[in-house]
């Protein structure tokens, strides 16, 4: 999220807080998590071709950013994928719906990565069923394919969460984003930067945010699985990363910590909440995938269609980022649910993600576990 280190501070409310970590700049300046962000410099430094392959796909977009995948290489052209269930996400995933939808971003790097050099791969998805410890995918590397020209983004693309400036996104950048899907089968995108669907959207989105935010098992999960600064980040390098020289200082400081953000009467509290839909207000246009169906190879193809679309926008020159807590399923999200389905999806129909879509400043990559981690033997 970009803000001015004065704005976050006087969110927070203090202007000895911002002399205190002015003081500590210097230091702090130095405080990136290089070894959490070091797969990014390997993708694609590996003897194996699959390895090469899995090395782009580490670096998928996915849910909380848990890296929830776990790959086997068997004989010498085979790949079996499996979901990691440990890193679920219960109560803002209860069906594990959304971590599917990353898993298909996942299979779709690997698939470009191969295709990259020249070799095609056959999948063959949920072979054994859809039971959680069977495998999501076998992937045969054989063949010939074709290089994706969108490809040359895989390394540029990251998640933007900051506010956008109010450039408008025009017709025909919406057109490109909208065709992204390619051969994809089974997920559409649709996309709009009309003034009363944008603001429609911004108002359901906002409103899904303070529910998630205030219910307390849900913002629980995600304030737990939050790491403040650089030692946290090095430590564990998934999660939602809160790092760079401000974070770090108010966390050293003491300010940024679970406590306070678990607290709905805190500062803390409302500036996460007023970042967020801040956001929102920002984004001069949004886009969604649907599905006909809702069952596990539905979301597959979502992920599939939804990591061609961020490529795509990367290409652009556009910012995106998720917002899909209005379509999160448990209890307290069904008004938000029903509503955001009826508005983007016809009769049957799921709406898999939301996303913003605008014009952002650059963001540093997001931390991942090695690749070595992700292995297991077949």
């Amino acid at each position: 999220m970009t803000y001015s280190r004065r704005k976050i501070l006087g969110l927070i409310g203090g202007g000895t807080i911002l002399a205190a970590s002015a003081a500590a700049g210097g230091f702090l300046a130095t405080r990136s998590p290089d070894k959490a962000l070091a797969p990014w410099a390997l993708a694609g430094q590996y003897p194996d071709l699959r390895m090469r392959a899995l090395s782009f796909a580490l670096l998928a977009p996915n849910p909380h950013n848990r890296q929830p995948w776990v790959a086997a290489l068997q004989g010498a052209d085979t790949v079996i994928l499996y979901r990691n269930s440990a890193l679920n996400l219960p109560e803002t995933d209860p069906n594990e719906r959304q971590l599917t939808i990353g898993m298909g971003c996942f299979i779709e790097l690997m698939v470009q990565g191969a295709a990259q050099e020249g070799t095609g791969v056959e999948l063959e998805l949920f072979p054994k069923g859809t039971d959680k410890n069977a495998p999501v995918v076998v992937a045969r590397f054989t063949g010939e394919a074709t290089p994706e020209p969108l490809f040359q983004q895989v390394l540029i693309r990251h998640t933007n969460r900051s506010l956008y400036n109010q450039s408008a996104v025009s017709s025909s950048e919406i057109a490109v984003i909208v065709n992204s899907p390619g051969q994809v089968q089974g997920a559409v995108i649709a996309a709009s930067s009309k003034k009363t669907m944008v603001s429609d959207i911004q108002k359901l989105a906002s409103a899904a945010i303070a529910i998630e935010a205030n219910t307390p098992r849900t913002h629980a999960e995600s304030i737990h699985l939050t790491r403040i600064g650089k030692a946290e980040i090095e430590a564990n390098p998934d999660g939602i990363s809160l790092g760079g020289p401000l974070m770090d200082s108010l966390g050293a400081l003491g300010i940024l910590n679970r406590v306070s953000a678990l607290d709905p009467n805190s500062s803390a509290f409302a500036t996460a909440i007023t970042m967020q839909t801040d956001a929102v207000a920002t984004t001069p246009a949004f886009f969604w995938v649907t599905t006909p169906a809702n069952k596990r190879t539905d979301q597959i193809a979502a992920g599939r269609a939804w990591v061609r679309a961020h490529l795509q926008a990367t290409a652009l020159g556009l910012s995106v980022q998720p917002i899909s807590q209005a379509l999160q399923e448990y209890a307290e999200m069904d008004m938000p649910y029903r509503k955001i389905h009826s508005m983007l999806a016809q009769q049957g129909e799921t709406v898999q993600m939301l996303g913003r879509l605008g014009y952002g400043p650059s963001q540093s990559p997001a931390p991942r576990w090695p690749l070595e981690t992700r292995l297991k033997n077949a």
